[in-house]
């Protein structure tokens, strides 16, 4: 008797490895071996081949068109459909798919953002297959993934610079591990896991907010009567509703090959994770691009709406994506795990002491990458890492760390005294500390935890910078090491690295509260940066040290990082612009009539009473006035504050004049919707609020 289990089609639409070996001649399949391992180049001949195998399998899964799959810099996914079908010499259909046409694709690139990078009429784009990262078929179409450039060459995605930089890390990593006796590593990836937080609300109540519909927050709601107070939702059970979205979430994933591990109920009401197993970067992040688009088509088939904002309600916790950062050597070494050899032990501190010095020396960039305009109302709200960028290393690593720098024992009095700081460092238990969920970055026993990045951004643009500025360090500490001639010499030297590594950059370690105004403070005298905004950050893009690491690593030339300082800067104020309109539109034809509704009842109320006089009638007549009045006020200065910003030129200052003169304006306008909200009656103000929005699942 055959069982059927909903893993039996497990990676059934993905042309894997696995098929590529099963479908392809071997010494076609050796030559794309070879490629993906930069050891040869893909031919014409080979990559026809590999073209029609694929093409084949899509056909028999159903498949009629296929597209480059790619990521502008727009923040989203896109793709061009072309029908496998062609006329034959005798008029007759025939299907057909060439090694060109899976190699190479020319999209329309004139409507995409670039910075400046291309003109308007330049229209043309082109997309180059990124054979590192597996074909797959998504809603019946074969979706190859792309790299997208412009006529000239410059990156217009975000996939090309990650794959470059994926190629710094691997050259500067195996530098050092070869460095330190291992020969036979030739390359180091990096690997991530992107676990994916969400909100889920029903999509009836979603209809009726035009907010969330098109800015994807609450532009403004009061808080609702029982919020995560009790933290009772975090690991409850998760109301049959949303179970049966998560079964099929999980089932369309693992068709697409993706290990969906662990799911559950999140802090907030209405909020929950998805947490996948460990991939190489570039295909986590292709991956988490199509987990955000499952997660949205299946929920809209279960009558629910998912929502990916960093802060979709006020008063309770955002939404995240954290990044589980660590590099691997091709025969499976993670370079962020102490090892099972004292001989490894140097070799981790090295890497630590290396993450150490990069985050401390582009803290900006990092802030920058994890970032956007969402972002801002979640980090440092109490309940996300602070936008001050620290390190927490756990007390076992810090003492370790410590007694090199100090030239003394270790006094931990979890760990014998007698250990040698090094060659003891190999019996160290990966959970040897607790978490510290109010870190942007912590080490997690063989990873570096990246906590700051916002839930609705792809992780291309934080990985890039996590991969250049640990490949800079690692170059230079490889340049250091390479000549010495003896192991034991190396060791030493490497010893000395860390010392001075630890000397010079311990301000960014920290194992306190993030949370606390202590820390601010403390924080300032280190002369740690507190960037109070994304579009703030965007400007370390096109610092002088910036521009030196990626043109020195091949990530970015300079033009390039000029024009994405203007397409950030460009976004951000577009972001604010709809917020501003959708807010303006919902406060004139929604809740100002309601308000007026509102105090003409309490005004007829007051009338009918006569003679008889009654405080509260009054009391609601004058604070429903006065929340009207300053409710079109604000409206109006709102208005005239964002006309007066049009003129400024340079896109990125006047992405700062929008942070600190338009937004606290929309602040002032939700306060006085909020004050309303809470003395509204339910017959007239009919908008869905949080108590309807948060507790609508179960």
């Amino acid at each position: 008797m055959n069982i059927t289990t909903p893993f039996d089609d497990f990676g059934s639409l993905v042309f894997d490895e696995k098929l590529m070996e099963e479908r392809l001649p071997n010494p076609v399949y050796k030559t794309w071996k070879q490629t993906v391992a930069k050891e040869g180049t893909l031919d014409r001949p080979t990559a026809d081949a590999i073209a029609h195998a694929m093409k084949r399998w899509a056909l028999e899964k159903g498949a009629t068109h296929f597209t480059h799959w790619f990521q502008p810099m727009t923040g989203s996914t896109a793709e061009k459909h072309d029908s496998f079908i062609e006329p034959g010499a005798d008029g007759q259909p025939l299907t057909r798919f060439s090694g060109k046409s899976l190699i190479k694709g020319e999209p329309d690139a004139s409507s995409f953002p670039s910075g400046g990078l291309r003109a308007t009429f330049e229209a043309r784009g082109y997309t180059y297959w990124d054979c590192t990262s597996p074909a797959f078929i998504k809603d019946g179409i074969l979706c190859i993934p792309t790299v997208f450039v412009s006529y000239n060459g410059e990156s217009l995605d975000k996939k090309a610079p990650l794959l470059k930089s994926m190629e710094a890390i691997s050259k500067a990593a195996t530098r050092v591990v070869n460095i330190f006796g291992d020969k036979e590593v030739k390359t180091c990836v990096p690997v991530v896991g992107l676990e994916q937080e969400y909100f889920l609300v029903d999509k009836k109540l979603y209809e009726k907010r035009l907010d969330l519909k098109l800015t994807g927050r609450t532009l403004f709601g009061a808080s609702a009567p029982k919020g995560q107070e009790l933290d009772d939702h975090y690991f409850g059970s998760i109301p049959q509703r949303v179970s049966a979205f998560m079964k099929e979430v999980n089932h369309e994933l693992w068709k697409l090959g993706i290990y969906a591990k662990a799911e559950h109920n999140e802090v907030a009401p209405a909020q929950f994770e998805l947490a996948p197993i460990y991939s190489n970067t570039n295909i986590a992040v292709d991956q988490n691009q199509l987990t955000m688009d499952i997660l949205k088509k299946v929920a809209n088939k279960h009558g629910l709406a998912c929502l990916l904002h960093e802060k979709p309600f006020a008063g309770i916790n955002g939404s995240g994506k954290h990044n589980n950062y660590s590099i691997v050597t091709d025969n499976g070494q993670n370079l962020y795990s102490p090892g099972d050899k004292p001989a490894e032990n140097i070799r981790f501190l090295v890497f630590i002491c290396a993450f150490i010095k990069a985050v401390d020396t582009y803290p900006e960039l990092l802030r920058m990458s994890s970032s956007g305009a969402g972002n801002d109302h979640r980090l440092g709200a109490n309940e996300a890492p602070p936008a001050i960028i620290s390190i927490y290393l756990g007390s076992y690593i810090e003492d370790i760390l410590f007694s090199i720098y100090k030239e003394k024992e270790i006094t931990s009095t979890k760990i014998d005294n007698s250990f040698n700081p090094v060659s003891g460092l190999s019996y160290i238990p990966h959970d040897n500390t607790d978490r510290n969920r109010t870190s942007p970055v912590a080490f997690t026993g063989n990873k570096f935890e990246f906590r700051m990045l916002g839930s609705s951004l792809s992780a291309a643009i934080a990985n890039i910078v996590l991969n250049t500025i640990n490949a800079e360090v690692l170059n230079e500490i490889a340049d250091e090491l390479e000549g010495i001639k003896y192991i034991q010499d190396i060791r030493e030297k490497a010893l000395a690295i860390c010392k001075d590594i630890i000397k010079n950059h311990k301000r960014i370690i920290f194992s306190g509260d993030g949370y606390s105004s202590q820390w601010v403070e403390e924080a300032a005298k280190r002369g740690l940066p507190n960037i109070k905004s994304f579009i703030e950050s965007v400007s370390s893009l096109t610092d002088e040290k910036a521009i030196k690491l990626f043109t020195s690593l091949n990530i970015y030339s300079e033009k390039e990082l000029y024009a994405r300082t203007e397409i950030l800067s460009e976004q951000y104020i577009k972001t604010i612009e709809i917020e501003t309109k959708t807010l303006t539109k919902m406060a004139k034809n929604e809740i100002l009539p309601a308000m007026t509704k509102e105090l003409k009842f309490y005004g007829e109320t007051a009338c009918s009473l006569k003679d008889v006089k009654i405080d509260y009638v009054n009391k609601m007549i004058d604070e429903i006035s006065t929340i009207i009045t300053s409710t079109n006020d604000t409206l109006e200065e709102l208005k005239t504050t964002i006309e007066s910003l049009d003129s400024i030129g340079d896109t990125h200052e006047k992405g700062v004049k929008y942070y600190y003169e338009v937004c606290p304006l929309m602040l002032k306008v939700r306060e006085q919707i909020d004050k309303y909200e809470k003395i509204a009656s339910k017959e007239i103000y009919t908008l869905p609020t949080y108590t309807d929005l948060l507790y609508s699942l179960d």
